[in-house]
This record gives C-alpha cells, structure tokens and sequence, in this order.
C-alpha cells in the first residue's frame, strides 16, 4: 500500500471525527493528524468528571479509543473503515489538569488486523502529565453495508 491508495487520509480523518458525536459531546478536538499518529484534546469539563473532581475513566477510555481508531484510518486504503474489537486502559494518575491530550499511535499496521498504543495527558502549568495508556487491536473494514470510510 502507498500513500496514492489511502488517499488524503488527513481529510477523511477530519470528516469522520467532525460526524463523531461521542467527541463532539465532550468538547473534543481534533489537533493533529500524521501518517500512523493522531492527538485529540480536551479542555477540562466539571460535567465530565466522576465524583471525586477528577476527568472520568469512560472520557479518557473513549478519548484514547478515538485516537487510536483515526491513527489507523491513516494507514488504511481510501476504500475502507475502522472498527475498534478490543482495548485495554491502564489508569496511571487521577485526571487532573486544564487540558488533556490523548495521543494515538500505530504499532503494528496490517491489512485485516490493525494494533494501536495510545497515551492519555493532563496539562497544567508545568510538564505533561502521563494519566493513561492503551492498546488496542483495530478491524479494517471493507463493503460491509452501514459502515463507510
């Protein structure tokens, strides 16, 4: 596969994170996409923390999966799409922090199986913060009704 086969993946990632709703419901952003990498931030929300202040396992979870997802959709052909079938998080530090970026990044590409890492921050004041991280396996899909690119 070469970069003629994905087409212009950062345009189609743009387009298909601009139709997630879950995204669009937390008030994330979309900030950078690379070929095999993508970063989503999140401005802190009261309205998205658990009950003791700090940012909510379910946001972090859906936040880490949507950037591991897009990060595969740049290494796939223009033709098909991406269903996530398996993730672990590990929650390493309470969510703290003004901002969050979540990082998405291809560890294994592949033809019908894809493998992502991703890495969750909260931002401050001072250095980033490490609060999470993920792998998770990704299903490349193709001509399956409903579930377009």
């Amino acid at each position: 596969m070469n970069d003629t086969d994905r087409g212009d993946f950062r345009e189609r990632i743009r387009q298909n994170f601009s139709r997630q709703a879950a995204m669009h419901t937390i008030g994330a952003e979309l900030t950078r996409v690379e070929h095999g990498m993508v970063e989503i931030e999140l401005p802190f929300d009261v309205k998205l923390t658990q009950q003791h202040g700090i940012l909510h396992a379910g946001i972090i979870s859906a936040a880490l999966d949507s950037a591991c997802g897009f990060a595969a959709y740049s290494v796939i052909d223009a033709d098909a799409s991406i269903l996530t079938i398996e993730f672990k998080v590990n929650l390493m530090s309470p969510g703290r922090g003004e901002r969050f970026l979540f990082r998405g990044e291809i560890t294994k590409p592949g033809s019908n199986i894809i493998v992502a890492d991703g890495r969750g921050y909260a931002i401050s004041d001072g250095p980033a913060k490490l609060i999470a991280s993920m792998t998770g396996t990704m299903m490349v899909i193709r001509g399956r009704e409903g579930i377009t690119g």
